[in-house]
């Protein structure tokens, strides 16, 4: 089957797009750098691509500073929200370092960032986790909006190859077991009203990159979100990883990724893939070989089988780590936004 390395080129929109973008870890942050550099800038005559960008991030992590603050403030980590508010953030220098900057001394302070203590304050004077990060957000003057996927104080739990039950999402990631399937306790964890608008109102939707059961599936278990993804007007793209991941994608291909995540939405909720088809260098395979990862098999016909049309191209960057080129798939995400309007007028 012959592979697709670009969007069709089609007209020009009628408008700026809506985006959705779901996720969590440095995958959604990479994304998120790429989509708000063409979101419309306050004050500005010439309209960007983007008129409203919205952010849903995952909330379950326990290790690190956000393990930290959630067991001692009670309160949801801040972790992948600050990364997100950072990348959507317009004061790039100054303001942005500050909320990335981490403590390496002192007791009590030694690995916490400061912009996980500055949400843990403005959470403990607000009352409410939510607004914390919306305030947070308009410090940090965002382009774009930024929602926990739920309030609820949420615990993964991984059923594994074994058939033994691991708690929490430190402790699932260390575990030498795969992953067989997800749970979250509790099981009714609900979705923020503004969350499921953002979904319903939305011209492009995306899911990934991100380890694909503690950043992807961890979303799609929580109550509501699963329907509205099923139900949205707007095009749905999975962005695929590109290497497996250790306990969470060892061995699994693009289409293999999209059947793990359809066992746990039990619909289909995806029109596209983003599959990245780039060839690494041999020191590269070497080095995360040596990890037991490798990069992620382009099954094309698998996944199109699933009714998945695949865009696959060249969608990674090459450095110390293997990352998405933020551009390269931004491009091709407005592409195919720019053919969902199209196909609406």
């Amino acid at each position: 089957m012959p592979v697709v390395s670009s969007v069709e080129e089609i007209p020009s929109a009628t408008r700026p797009l809506r985006v959705v973008a779901i996720g969590g870890g440095t995958g959604l942050s990479t994304l998120l750098r790429g989509l708000c550099s063409h979101v419309t800038s306050p004050g500005t005559s010439e309209p960007g691509q983007i008129s409203d960008l919205a952010a849903v991030v995952t909330v379950t992590d326990d290790g690190g500073s956000s393990g930290r603050l959630r067991k001692d403030f009670n309160m949801l980590p801040p972790g992948d929200l600050r990364n997100c508010m950072v990348a959507l953030s317009e004061e790039h220098d100054l303001l942005a370092k500050l909320f990335d900057y981490r403590f390496r001394s002192g007791t009590s302070l030694e690995g916490h960032s400061f912009g996980n203590l500055f949400v843990a304050a403005l959470t403990d004077i607000t009352g409410d986790f939510g607004q914390a990060i919306q305030l947070a957000s308009k410090i940090l003057a965002t382009r774009g909006k930024i929602y926990p996927v739920t309030t609820a104080n949420a615990t993964l739990i991984a059923r594994m190859d074994d058939g033994s039950l691991v708690r929490g999402e430190t402790n699932i990631t260390a575990s030498k077991r795969r992953i067989e399937e997800l749970m979250l306790e509790p099981p009714d964890a609900a979705a923020l009203p503004e969350t499921l608008e953002a979904i319903a109102h939305a011209d492009l939707i995306t899911v990934g990159p991100g380890s694909l059961y503690t950043s992807l599936i961890t979303n799609l278990l929580v109550q509501g979100i699963p329907t509205a993804l099923a139900s949205a007007r707007g095009l749905r793209v999975f962005v695929c990883n590109l290497m497996t991941q250790a306990n969470e994608s060892l061995g699994l291909t693009a289409s293999q990724h999209i059947e793990r995540i359809y066992e746990h939405t039990r619909a289909s909720i995806f029109d596209y893939a983003l599959v990245n088809v780039r060839p690494f260098t041999p020191e590269t395979l070497a080095r995360y070989a040596a990890e037991g990862a490798s990069p992620i098999e382009a099954d094309i016909e698998r996944v199109e089988a699933l009714g998945v049309k695949c865009i696959a191209g060249d969608f990674a960057t090459e450095e110390t780590f293997v990352r998405h080129s933020a551009s390269r798939v931004t491009g091709a995400l407005l592409a195919l936004g720019r053919t969902a309007l199209v196909r609406q007028s």
